[in-house]
């Protein structure tokens, strides 16, 4: 009787500390992605041209251009200019805007991508999704995930705290999300992916069960390491159900409402929380309260400059943000007065 297995995608190469990025080049021609360094290399308006500069040296043969915005419509002209002429792979260096840009040309030219990531913000290092805004709206796109990822700690610590600590709120969001997947299992019959649902909670028990800090260099390996977990459970799963709920439908409608609010891991945290509200979880919502309590990430809000009001217009409308989903939003189908008592109780619990 044959054995059956699933076939898995992931990248070639994981590498994640201190001074990672000086192993660039060999990474590149050891694995085969371009032996001559012939890449284009795209980066970010803040540390990734400075990173292009010192790898210059080294990779004498690549082009590099940078990312102006995080639309579909700037990604497809890179596209364009790249097919000009014969690379061997993409190179995304920069914070998570500049890698979903660099994740979204590569899948168009067919070409392999390389993620150096420069911060810890969110989940998207290695998923199969980029997050780009198309005629002025954020919208969620597949991709192929990385051949490769590297995660400098030297140049994460040196970008804002509240965007590295921003990476803890994706993650944890993730055991809110988990509890929509199932609830959707139980209610609507949908299929749970267990191995990708593996990966998820374990990238989120991997945080949320820490002591230490950022200011840890062992905790920021860990994070990385998760935030990369978090995107092959999406891989798996073959979509963002995983690591995506009730959590990022109100983070998409906060988006959409009043954009440039906070940022997504952030906005994920909250999210989570008050959903783990919802389904009445004193559990999850202890564990992922004192985690987001523990790296000063916000809880209510007004921490993020939402009214109360304007966060339950964002409630109101994020099942819209993701029609196919069943979450608790979904579930509990609440009509506006209902919106506005849960979330008055919510802010009056995490207020305390």
């Amino acid at each position: 009787m044959p054995l059956l297995a699933r076939m898995i995608a992931t990248p070639l190469s994981l590498d994640v500390g201190r001074g990672a990025i000086d192993s660039l080049d060999e990474l590149l021609a050891s694995s085969g992605i371009s032996r001559g360094g012939k890449v284009a290399v795209l980066v970010g308006r803040v540390q990734g041209e400075e990173i292009a500069n010192v790898l210059r040296t080294k990779l004498s043969g690549a082009d590099v251009i940078s990312v102006s915005t995080a639309s579909v419509e700037h990604a497809r002209d890179l596209a364009v200019s790249l097919r000009q002429s014969s690379y061997d792979a993409v190179v995304g260096i920069g914070g998570g805007r500049t890698l979903d840009v660099a994740k979204y040309v590569a899948s168009l030219v067919a070409l392999p991508m390389v993620a150096v990531a420069t911060n810890l913000a969110h989940d998207g290092i290695a998923s199969p999704v980029a997050s780009l805004e198309y005629e002025g709206h954020k919208g969620s796109y597949g991709v192929h995930i990385p051949v490769a990822v590297i995660v400098d700690l030297d140049y994460v610590r040196r970008a804002p705290r509240q965007m590295v600590a921003a990476g803890v709120g994706d993650v944890v969001s993730n055991l809110s999300a988990l509890s929509d997947w199932q609830l959707a299992a139980a209610q609507r019959g949908e299929q749970v992916d267990g191995i990708a649902s593996a990966f998820a909670r374990a990238a989120a028990e991997a945080v949320i069960g820490r002591t230490d800090s950022i200011e840890s260099t062992d905790f920021l390996m860990m994070l990385a390491e998760a935030l990369v977990l978090s995107g092959l459970a999406m891989a798996v799963a073959g979509s963002s159900r995983p690591c995506s709920g009730g959590d990022h439908e109100i983070l998409h409608a906060v988006d959409l409402l009043y954009p440039g609010t906070s940022n997504h891991g952030d906005l994920a945290g909250i999210g989570a929380l008050f959903c783990a509200h919802l389904r009445q979880d004193k559990e999850q919502f202890a564990m992922i309260d004192r985690c987001l309590r523990q790296h000063g990430l916000p809880r209510a809000p007004k921490e993020i400059g939402l009214t109360t009001e304007q966060f339950v217009a964002a409630v109101e409308l994020a099942p819209t943000t993701r029609p196919d989903r069943y979450t608790i939003l979904e579930s509990l189908a609440m009509t506006p007065d209902e919106i506005a008592d849960q979330v008055e109780e919510y802010t009056t619990v995490v207020s305390d």
